[in-house]
């Protein structure tokens, strides 16, 4: 018997022909909810859930905990690798992810200045992407903003972080305005560098006082149910949105 579904309706004052009617089912079907213990449908746990003005998770613990296991298990399957450090990475992990990607690349970091000397070639591998149709987001820190000089003291970067952004930004310039390519400058605390590869992304968080290349970083792809992925990607649009635009002129 589900005790707290039959006790919530009964301090509420509910009957199971109040319930039925509410969810649009058989009075039978509610009371075997009730004495058997049987799990409605999503929708019709939504309905009581409302019409009882009671949490979900409290009427069918049992359900919502298996719903959680199961997303901890997809989140685990997301991850691929874990690398001690950025620099650990292969060069032809980064080549491969770019060269095949077939929908979206998104870059989110400071300067970057170690994925342009990665693929040295990268302006004119980007412009072959954009030329198959995949879409192309490279969002970069505002040299001029408080986040880069705050960054920059706390690395010990002797104000050298600035002038290392600019330096970074001349690789992208033949692509700023490019149709499907936007170059954006961010003013925000940079919490973890992100590079989106379609359904992968290596997501590099920071320590602090450690340079981003000395911390671990970490390969996911994304699955079904699984929250890691959508996690970061949703960061990275959180962080795009207050981004301005770069046009290629200097900053």
């Amino acid at each position: 018997m589900n005790e707290r579904l039959r006790t919530v309706m009964v301090r509420r004052g509910v009957r199971v022909e109040d319930l039925a009617d509410e969810c649009g089912v058989d009075p039978k079907t509610v009371e075997r909810w009730i004495s058997l213990g049987r799990v409605p449908h999503r929708r019709h746990r939504w309905a009581t859930a409302r019409r009882l003005g009671a949490e979900e998770a409290y009427l069918w613990p049992a359900v919502l905990a298996s719903v959680a296991g199961k997303r901890e298990e997809a989140s685990r399957a997301e991850l691929i690798e874990v690398f001690p450090d950025r620099a650990s990475v292969p060069r032809e992990t980064w080549l491969r992810l770019l060269t095949e990607a077939q929908e979206r690349i998104d870059l989110l970091v400071f300067s970057g200045t170690f994925f342009a000397q990665t693929q040295p070639r990268v302006a004119r591998m980007l412009a072959d992407r954009l030329a198959a149709g995949v879409q192309v987001r490279l969002c970069f820190g505002d040299p001029t903003s408080d986040a880069v000089a705050v960054r920059d003291r706390e690395e010990g970067l002797g104000g050298t972080l600035a002038a290392k952004i600019r330096a970074s930004l001349t690789y992208y310039r033949e692509l700023a305005g490019v149709d499907g390519c936007e170059v954006r400058l961010h003013p925000t605390t940079l919490y973890a560098s992100l590079f989106r590869y379609d359904d992968e992304i290596l997501t590099n968080p920071h320590a602090y006082g450690e340079a981003a290349s000395a911390n671990p970083t970490f390969h996911l792809r994304k699955v079904d149910g699984g929250g890691l992925f959508d996690h970061y990607t949703a960061s990275f649009d959180r962080v795009w949105a207050t981004a301005v635009p770069w046009l290629g002129t200097e900053v």
